[in-house]
């Protein structure tokens, strides 16, 4: 049985979300530009999602997920991106950017569809 992210409560979605920033912010190897090569998001994506969810700014939000100023952070964990990782960021960032046109599309159509038909086209003549 799957259950819909949306129907876990409050508390549990929390707790999952602080354990992830907090397992990102321990593995500084793992790398920003990996993170969107392989799943399309990365600290900064964290961060900015927190700032638009809470009303912080992106400096604050992203201060909370890095641990620290992001500056300090980039100075000491951030390594040179290669041409490759590079490419694999902008190939998954192309993805995002197609999922995030259909679910727009899906949420216009949503909005411009009635739940149901309207008389004219469901009654017989």
């Amino acid at each position: 049985m799957m259950t819909d992210i949306d129907q876990l409560d409050d508390h549990t979605a929390a707790a999952a979300f602080r354990r992830l920033v907090r397992h990102l912010q321990h593995r500084t190897d793992a790398q920003n530009v990996d993170l969107m090569g392989l799943a399309g998001f990365c600290r900064n994506c964290l961060g900015d999602w927190v700032a638009d969810a809470g009303g912080l700014s992106k400096d604050e939000a992203r201060g909370a997920v890095y641990g620290m100023p992001y500056t300090q952070w980039k100075a000491e964990h951030q390594q040179p991106a290669t041409p490759e990782q590079i490419a694999r960021m902008e190939a998954s960032v192309a993805l995002n950017a197609r999922v995030e046109q259909e679910a727009a599309l899906d949420e216009a159509l949503e909005d411009t569809f009635p739940a149901s038909d309207p008389p004219a086209m469901t009654e017989p003549k």
